[in-house]
C-alpha cells in the first residue's frame, strides 16, 4: 500500500451520536428520538425512507461540527443556529470526519452501515430556511448510507470504522 492509501485506510477517530431523528412521512416534521432501530435493507424504524437493497439513501448523517459552519455561512446569529431538525438528517455525529467513511463500512451502536454517497442539499432546504441555505450546506451536507446489519442506535453510541477485509486491493480513492 502506498503512504496515501495507508493514510486513507486508517481512521483512528471515534465518533459519537449527538442527535437522532426520523421523518414519519415525506415532508413531515422530524421526530427527535433517544434511540432507534436500524433495519437491514429498510433504514431506520419510523422513517419514511424507501426500503430495499437498491435504496442507497436509507439513512442520512451529518457532522455535528458542520452545523456551526452552516449557521455561520447563512449569517445566522449565535442565538439562532441551524438545528438538526432544520437540515432533516437522521443522525448527527461528532468527533469523526464523515468523509473518511467514503467507501467504508462503519458501526454505530449495534448496527453496521455502508456509505453510499454524499448527502447534497435540496431546493426544499432553501425554501424552508431562506436564501443562501443551498450554498451554505454544499460540501457540509453529510453522507448517505444503507444498513448492512440491523441493530439499536442510542444517543452517545460510538461511531467506528470497520476494518477493511484483506482482499489485496486498496480502498477506492476519490480525487
Amino acid at each position: 500500500m502506498s503512504p496515501l492509501q495507508t493514510l486513507i485506510a486508517e481512521v483512528p477517530q471515534l465518533g459519537r451520536v449527538r442527535w437522532i431523528g426520523v421523518r414519519p412521512q415525506s415532508r413531515s416534521s422530524m421526530v427527535e428520538l433517544d434511540a432507534v432501530e436500524a433495519r437491514l435493507e429498510a433504514g431506520l424504524t419510523g422513517d419514511h425512507a424507501r426500503p430495499g437493497v437498491r435504496n442507497a439513501r436509507q439513512v442520512t448523517l451529518i457532522q455535528w461540527e458542520h452545523l456551526a459552519v452552516i449557521s455561520s455561512l447563512m449569517g445566522r446569529p449565535d442565538d439562532q443556529p441551524v438545528t438538526p431538525e432544520d437540515l432533516r438528517r437522521n443522525l448527527v455525529i461528532s468527533g469523526i470526519n464523515l468523509f473518511s467513511l467514503k467507501g467504508r463500512r462503519f458501526r454505530i451502536g449495534q448496527a453496521i452501515f455502508e456509505t453510499t454517497g454524499w448527502c447534497q442539499p435540496c431546493a426544499r432546504l432553501e425554501n424552508n430556511l431562506g436564501v443562501g441555505t443551498f450554498q451554505a450546506v454544499r460540501g457540509h451536507g453529510g453522507i448517505t448510507a444503507r444498513v448492512l446489519q440491523s441493530g439499536i442506535i442510542r444517543l452517545g453510541d460510538t461511531v467506528s470504522v470497520e476494518p477493511i477485509p484483506d482482499t489485496g486491493y486498496a480502498p477506492f480513492i476519490v480525487r
